[in-house]
């Protein structure tokens, strides 16, 4: 079953004496592309985040996570002041007072409530325990995001197998025109040899005429192509029940069905195939949209 590289999933709880908010969203992408929004005293848990999403099969799109964390009950820390920054904050809030003239009534209070400036220290067991708490309320967002992943991945899929079935229809009507077309073809270009050969008063080989006729009809045969399209159409629907990401393999597939119709336009000189081959390059390009929003 394919899913849909487009979704959103939400969940929020309190664990472990935090009040943890995660969203999830994601757009289409060639590859796996994770940015991650973590309030600064939890930066640290970003590096576990992405490969925690890839192991949760999410191998595709441009995801992107926000996660909030308040802190309600609040344990023993030490909270360490970042000096450079705050050094550099304080330098810029006196460059703007004196570039607008703005009362200087820069404060202690005032500072702190930029609150980047300070850093929590945590030992090792403090920060385990603060990727558990958050994992619990990840673990939530990721089942809904995964939810909506596959909810779009079925309807995205209902409507290939549609365009798929469509396309197979007017490639038996294409068989059935190209069977009375070739044998017609090669009547009148038989017709057109016998009748420029009897204008010149030539002596003509009735079996090479024969031959030639055939020769020149195998060519405009799109026997192979038709079957070549049918194998594809197979392998289209195998590869929409494969239970892994589907895009590239469906992408690569479709340019082997378009590279094959294109060979039954260029054979085929029946206006009626002619106009069928358009309607397929045109059901080609949809799916091939389609494809561009699969994991």
């Amino acid at each position: 079953m394919i899913k849909s590289m487009t979704a959103f999933g939400r969940a929020r709880s309190t664990v472990g004496g935090k009040d943890i908010t995660v969203e999830l969203r994601s757009v289409n992408n060639r590859f796996f592309d994770c940015s991650v929004k973590l309030p600064r005293a939890f930066s640290f848990l970003e590096e576990k985040i992405k490969p925690y999403l890839q192991s949760k099969s999410i191998s595709r799109g441009k995801v992107d996570v926000f996660i909030t964390i308040d802190v309600i009950d609040t344990p023993d820390v030490n909270i360490a002041i970042d000096e450079g920054y705050a050094e550099a904050y304080i330098t810029a809030l006196r460059t703007l007072g004196e570039k607008f003239g703005l009362r200087d009534d820069v404060s202690i209070m005032s500072v702190s409530r930029n609150s980047d400036i300070f850093v929590i220290k945590k030992s090792e067991e403090d920060t385990e325990k603060d990727w558990a708490d958050l994992r619990v309320v990840l673990d939530d967002a990721i089942e809904k995001f995964l939810g909506a992943r596959t909810r779009e991945g079925e309807n995205i899929q209902r409507d290939l197998e549609g365009k798929v079935a469509s396309i197979g229809k007017k490639v038996d009507e294409i068989e059935k025109l190209s069977l009375s077309d070739t044998v017609t073809y090669r009547q009148k270009l038989e017709a057109r040899l016998r009748e420029m050969l009897s204008d010149n008063r030539i002596v003509f080989d009735e079996n090479r005429i024969l031959t030639e006729c055939a020769v020149f009809a195998d060519k405009i045969a799109i026997d192979e192509e038709l079957v070549r399209l049918r194998s594809h159409f197979d392998g289209f629907g195998e590869i929409l029940n494969m239970n892994e990401p589907a895009g590239r393999k469906l992408d690569f597939l479709v340019q082997e069905i378009n590279r094959e119709t294109n060979t039954i336009g260029s054979k085929c000189q029946n206006s009626a195939i002619a106009r069928l081959v358009v309607d397929i390059k045109c059901d080609i390009e949809k799916i091939r949209e389609q494809i561009q929003n699969i994991e």
